[in-house]
C-alpha cells in the first residue's frame, strides 16, 4: 500500500507538471510494475494489456457511438431540439434557459459525450439567450450545466468504458442512468427557476408561441427521436447488443446526416476524423490507466483498503461518504474521465463487498457507476478543473470562466442534492433494471 500511494503523489506531481494524465499514468503504473516485478515483466504487461485491448470487440462500441454523436451534431439536430423545447418554454421566466437544459437532454440521448453536448449547444443557444437579454452568467451557466447531462443520459461513453473495466452489464447501466438523468434536468431547471426568482432581469419572459407553431417545432424532433428509441430501445428490449446497437445508431445518424444535407466528402471527413481524435484520445486515456491499475493491483492497494474498510465498525453508507468525498477532492486536481478510470479498480473491490442496502454485489456495482458518474458531472462545472466550463469560455471568446464559474453555483448545489437522494434511496437508480432484467 505504501508503493502504491508513492506512486500517487508522483502522479499529481507529473499532472501538476503539465505531463499528459494518460501518460503520468502509464508511466508511473509501468515504473511501479516494474520496481515489483521487474522491468521484463513489466513491459510483458504493457504489451499484453494492449494487444488485448486492441482485440477486444465490447471497445468497439466506444467509436461507434462517438461516431453517431458526430454525425447528429453535423446535421443539426440540436437546433431541432432546442428550437422544439424553446417552442414550449420561452414564455416563462428563465423559459431559454429551460429550454437549453432540455434540449441538452435529448441531445445527450443521441451523443454520450459531456463536452461535445457543451460545445454544440453552446453555438445553438447563446445567440437567442443573448438576444432576449438573459445574463451571460445564467445562460451560460445553463449550458455548462447541461452539458454534464452527456455523460449520464445514455447511451454514455464513459458508461461503457466503466461496464468494460468492471464487467458489468452495459444495458443495465444504460437503464440505471436514465431516472438519474431525468431527475438532474429536473432539478437543473429549478436551479434556473431560483435565479431568476432572486433576480428577474436575468432570465427575461420571451413572447409565448402559437400552438400550431409549438406542434410544428414539435414534429421537427422525429430523427432525433427516431434514432434515440432505435438505439436505447433496441439495447433495452434485448433486440441489439450494446456494440449491435452503437453500429446500427451510427449508420442511421449518417442516413440522417445525408436527409439533412450532410453529403460532400469534406464534411464526411471532418465527421469521421473528429471521431477518430476524440476515440484515441479516449482510448489513450484507457490504456494509460489501466497500466495504473495493474501496479495498483500487484501493490495491494485494494485489497489493502478492503480490510481496511472491513476492520473498522462503521456502516457502510459511512465508507460510501468517505469514497464520495475523496472523489470530490480528486475533482479539484483531474479532468473527469481520468478521475473515474483511475479510481475504478481501486474503489470497486470495496464496494462490492460492502452489502449497501442488501444489493448483490453485482448488482452494486451498477449502482454505484451511477453514482460515480453522478459525482463525475459536478467535477465537470466546478473549480479549478471544470472542462464544461472551459469549453464553454473556448466557444464563447467572449466570456470569462470566472462567469460561468459564478453563473454555475445553483447548478452543482442541486447536482449535490441529487447526489445524497441517489445515495439514500438506491431504489431511484436500480427501478429500471429491475424491472427490465430482473
Amino acid at each position: 500500500m505504501t508503493l502504491a500511494l508513492i506512486g500517487f503523489a508522483v502522479l499529481i506531481v507529473l499532472v501538476f507538471l503539465r505531463l499528459p494524465i494518460s501518460f503520468a499514468m502509464g508511466l508511473v503504473g509501468a515504473a511501479g510494475f516494474a520496481y515489483i516485478s521487474g522491468w521484463k515483466p513489466s513491459m510483458a504487461m504493457v504489451g499484453t494489456l494492449f494487444s488485448e485491448a486492441a482485440l477486444n470487440y465490447g471497445l468497439s462500441v466506444v467509436p461507434l457511438f462517438i461516431l453517431m454523436g458526430n454525425f447528429v451534431a453535423r446535421a443539426g439536430m440540436s437546433s431541432e431540439l432546442y428550437a422544439a423545447s424553446n417552442a414550449f418554454l420561452r414564455h416563462r421566466r428563465g423559459g431559454l434557459a429551460m429550454a437549453t437544459i432540455v434540449a441538452c437532454g435529448g441531445f445527450s440521448a443521441i451523443c454520450g459525450s459531456s463536452l461535445a453536448t457543451a460545445a454544440t449547444m453552446a453555438k445553438v443557444a447563446m445567440p437567442p439567450m443573448r438576444k432576449f437579454g438573459y445574463a451571460d452568467s445564467l445562460a451560460s451557466a445553463s449550458i455548462a450545466a447541461g452539458g454534464t447531462l452527456g455523460i449520464l443520459i445514455p447511451p454514455s461513453v464513459i458508461l461503457v468504458l466503466y461496464g468494460i473495466m468492471t464487467e458489468s452489464s452495459i444495458r443495465e447501466l444504460f437503464a440505471a442512468g436514465f431516472i438519474p438523468g431525468l431527475l438532474g434536468i429536473l432539478l437543473y431547471l429549478a436551479a434556473v427557476q431560483f435565479v431568476v426568482w432572486r433576480n428577474p432581469g436575468a432570465g427575461p419572459r420571451g413572447d409565448p408561441m402559437p400552438w400550431p407553431q409549438r406542434f410544428n417545432a414539435l414534429k421537427q424532433v422525429w430523427g432525433v427521436l427516431l434514432l434515440f428509441i432505435l438505439v436505447i430501445g433496441g439495447i433495452y428490449v434485448g433486440i441489439f447488443t450494446p456494440t449491435e446497437a452503437a453500429g446500427i445508431g451510427a449508420g442511421g445518424a449518417f442516413l440522417l446526416a445525408l436527409l439533412r444535407g450532410v453529403r460532400s466528402f469534406s464534411e464526411i471527413y471532418k465527421v469521421l476524423a473528429d471521431s477518430a481524435r476524440t476515440s484515441a484520445m479516449l482510448f489513450t486515456v484507457l490504456f494509460g490507466a489501466l497500466i495504473f491499475s495493474n501496479f495498483v493491483n500487484r501493490a495491494g492497494l485494494p485489497e489493502g483498503l478492503l480490510g481496511m474498510v472491513t476492520g473498522f465498525d462503521v456502516p457502510p453508507l459511512v465508507i460510501i461518504a468517505i469514497i464520495l468525498a475523496i472523489y470530490v477532492v480528486l475533482g479539484c486536481i483531474f479532468e473527469s474521465l481520468s478521475m473515474l478510470l483511475l479510481t475504478i479498480p481501486i474503489f470497486t473491490p470495496v464496494i462490492r463487498e460492502l452489502g449497501y442496502a442488501g444489493m448483490s454485489p453485482d448488482t452494486i456495482l451498477v449502482w454505484f457507476g451511477i453514482i460515480a458518474v453522478v459525482v463525475t458531472e459536478i467535477s465537470l462545472i466546478t473549480p479549478p478543473v471544470g472542462l464544461n466550463v472551459f469549453v464553454i469560455s473556448g466557444v464563447l471568446k467572449d466570456v470569462k470562466t470566472t462567469t460561468v464559474f459564478r453563473g454555475v453555483t445553483p447548478f452543482w448545489c442541486v447536482d449535490i442534492i441529487r447526489l445524497a437522494i441517489l445515495v439514500i434511496v438506491p431504489g431511484l437508480i436500480m427501478f429500471l433494471p429491475n424491472l427490465l432484467y430482473h
